[in-house]
């Protein structure tokens, strides 16, 4: 199937661009009538004003909320828990004290004499964005642009059929706080950024050209050139800026393209070529942005949503290849300097849907930035814990930013504990796919121990032993009582259960598996026996809250109530029908009253979908990701019009979903497999057990199962009406059954 996102026509809109990145570096690709324009980005490119923040020692004021809350007066308990716990920043009333990542400017090349515009593609197999344009003389003039992976550099090449003449600029949006100056010679340009109080920061472009270089006020002059390369990097005073630009030395001459273009693509390809899912329908030849209208005028083009599902991976692998950053809302790619949001990292859904497909179609390895940045993040998370709640253990925030400060900052939004247990998962989720004993023992397990430290110092023991969470929230929701503020505070609320039982059943389990921590694990275990129920309202709803409270909002956008149907697989119809139910019938309530109005919203709502073995529903709101929320480079959208990189990484999940999913220790095959997707193959599917797959389907029908065996030595399979199968060996052994249907 194709794997190419190509345009007629030119756009010089950067929410229109075509994405590169390797991790460290990142640029948007905007190809206007006769200007290629790269706006670029570092991942450590963050203001740095407030680096060093830090907590006040809140914890002698929790016990009053908690009596506000045992009292039922949830609008005080809301307002003070705000008030003491809430923090000193945020969108709603204190100035934000989050970082916003920053752009570092748009390095541009304008063609003289331009006539017409052919092309530009995006190679989202080989990462490399491509455009040709005609001169008036008749000279073809291609540029190609790519992130390499071992230069870490940026690199733009142009080259002429015959000769052509342009001029290269760099600029920079105004910003009152940042000092800035820019030195051209004729081997390219350099560009010094220092942000008031801030970091400082520098962009190179070394060229190299076989025309005539000349300088015209700030711009650098090519006439008469067949090639240009322009060989960009850049470097922040977070390494240090003249340590980091020496680490990746200069491109030394153009005549080194075509080997960096081939390596660049070997490596690129070999990424992502660990996975595929086709489907065996002809490609639409058709250019991407009139695919996207005709879907929008009605038509059906299954292939398109599966090239939003490779786009989704071509992302991650471009935020994450040479990264130390895990994707923030935007992945790597940012053009304001006051972004929506900061840019930032949000713990409560956005940073997790990132990486949610992330294990499943083998690229483990790009989960590391996540792993690490949170492990950065865990000292002053322990710190966190003490000054804020009096607690052992490691707290988390519901948003930072690359310096992972653990203080709370949206205020009005903040007073939460179900960070840690959240990203805890995917923790969990990378040993499981590896079975690497190493990372549970010296990296997983601590943290574990960690979360589940806080939860018996946090959690309060009610009248008829049951632990109690509280002060309790339910991102990014509120019930009636509590005033204006965005979010209520309360008691065991059912997302902070359900993220308990979780985190509470990793650290146990890995206690055991590595035989340590005995008492601990005993006491872990009370605990989570003794965790609130699950409680089911009057209307068969799974509740948000801990009993029947009226929602200001039915139609609110999160969902987090629903996290026990997915990404957890607490609720699936094999071990807790009841809440099983409880969760897709609250599910369509939320549809029905207007929810899943933004793009990440409506890609958890596929996954949910998926999860509930509704194919029709994950097909309508994959859909609707395309129609409602993409721009025409396929990027998601958060209304009105803001780029949010979750929604595009969460449709790549939901698409797997349908395919393959993993709940009370079986893998499903085709659980919610669309009629429109008759015909198809996965390849390279990894799952828990580190088995890997490949599989294909005939008229909706399981053909062809593939299995080589990973550590765990079995595996559960079930699939549509047959019996489950269990699929035992060595690791490495290669299990084939055919017309597993039968």
């Amino acid at each position: 199937m194709q794997q190419k996102l190509w345009y007629k026509n030119p756009s010089d809109v950067w929410m229109n661009g075509l994405p590169i990145g390797n991790g460290r570096l990142a640029a948007m690709i905007r190809a206007g009538e006769s200007a290629d324009v790269l706006s670029l980005n570092h991942e450590w490119l963050w203001r740095s004003v407030h680096r060093w923040r830090d907590n006040q020692q809140p914890a002698d004021k929790l016990e009053d909320v908690r009596s506000l809350l045992q009292q039922g007066d949830f609008f005080r308990a809301t307002t003070l828990a705000n008030l003491w716990f809430g923090g000193m920043g945020g969108i709603s009333k204190l100035p934000s004290r989050v970082d916003a990542y920053q752009p570092a400017g748009d390095l541009t090349f304008v063609l003289k004499d331009q006539a017409a515009f052919d092309l530009r593609e995006l190679d989202l197999q080989q990462g490399v964005a491509h455009i040709r344009r005609r001169t008036v003389t008749g000279t073809a003039v291609e540029s190609h642009f790519l992130a390499h992976p071992e230069l870490n550099r940026i690199i733009g090449h142009w080259q002429g059929s015959g000769t052509f003449s342009g001029a290269v600029t760099f600029s920079r949006p105004a910003d009152p706080d940042l000092h800035e100056a820019l030195h051209l010679t004729n081997r390219g340009l350099r560009f010094i950024g220092r942000f008031v109080e801030g970091m400082t920061y520098t962009v190179t472009a070394e060229l190299h050209t076989d025309g005539v270089v000349s300088f015209e006020d700030d711009q650098i002059s090519v006439t008469d050139a067949t090639e240009l390369m322009l060989s960009i990097n850049l470097a922040t005073s977070v390494r240090g800026i003249d340590e980091e630009l020496a680490a990746w030395p200069a491109v030394v001459t153009r005549s080194v393209w075509p080997d960096l273009l081939q390596s660049h693509q070997e490596t690129f390809a070999a990424m992502m070529d660990r996975f595929a899912v086709e489907l065996d329908l002809p490609d639409n030849p058709l250019p991407v942005d009139e695919r996207i209208e005709a879907m929008r005028a009605g038509a059906a083009d299954e292939t398109l949503i599966i090239l939003l599902a490779a786009y989704g991976r071509y992302l991650l692998i471009s935020s994450s290849i040479c990264g130390e950053l895990p994707a923030n809302l935007q992945g790597k790619w940012n053009e304001s300097i006051h972004p929506p949001w900061d840019c930032d990292y949000h713990l409560d859904i956005n940073l997790q849907m990132n990486y949610w497909a992330a294990e499943a179609v083998n690229l483990s390895d790009c989960t590391e930035a996540l792993l690490q940045y949170i492990e950065r993040m865990a000292p002053h998370g322990r710190q966190a814990a003490h000054d804020l709640y009096g607690c052992r253990g490691v707290w988390l925030p519901l948003q930072t930013d690359a310096w992972g400060r653990a203080t709370p900052e949206s205020y009005g939004w903040s007073v939460w504990i179900g960070a840690a247990p959240w990203i805890a998962q995917h923790f969990w989720w990378h040993y499981s796919y590896t079975g690497d004993l190493e990372f549970l023992k010296n990296r997983a397990y601590p943290f574990f121990r960690d979360i589940a430290r806080f939860y018996v110092d946090y959690c309060v023991a009610d009248e008829s032993g049951t632990w109690q969470i509280m002060p309790s929230q339910s991102p990014e929701n509120r019930f009636a009582g509590t005033g204006l503020w965005p979010v209520s505070i309360g008691i065991s609320s059912a997302m902070d259960v359900q993220l308990a039982y979780d985190a509470l059943g990793y650290a146990i389990a890995a206690a055991r598996l590595l035989n340590v921590d005995v008492a601990d694990a005993s006491c872990w275990q009370q605990l989570r026996d003794h965790l609130p129920p699950f409680a089911i309202g009057m209307d068969g709803r799974l509740l948000e809250w801990e009993q029947e409270r009226p929602e200001v909002e039915p139609g609110h956008r999160h969902l987090s109530h629903l996290y026990g149907l997915y990404p957890s697989d607490l609720f699936n119809p094999e071990t807790r029908p009841p809440e099983y139910e409880a969760a897709v019938r609250s599910l369509d309530h939320r549809l029905a009253q207007g929810g899943g109005h933004t793009g990440w919203s409506r890609a958890w709502v596929a996954c949910l979908n998926a999860r509930a073995g509704r194919a029709e529903e994950v097909r309508n709101h994959l859909r609707g990701l395309i129609v409602d929320f993409a721009t025409e480079s396929l990027l998601d959208l958060h209304p009105p019009h803001i780029f949010q990189i979750d929604g595009n990484l969460g449709a790549t999940a939901a698409v797997i979903e349908s395919l393959a999913q993993n709940w009370n220790g079986k893998l499903h095959l085709l659980h919610a497999l669309p009629v429109e997707w008759p015909n198809g193959q996965v390849r390279g599917l990894k799952v828990p057990g580190g088995h890997s797959l490949n599989f294909s389907w005939k008229e909706g029908r399981l053909e062809q199962l593939t299995v080589t065996i990973g550590y765990a030595g079995s595996l559960v399979v079930a699939c549509q009406d047959m019996a489950d199968q269990i699929l035992q060996g060595k690791p490495g052994d290669l299990i084939e059954i055919e017309s597993c249907a039968h």
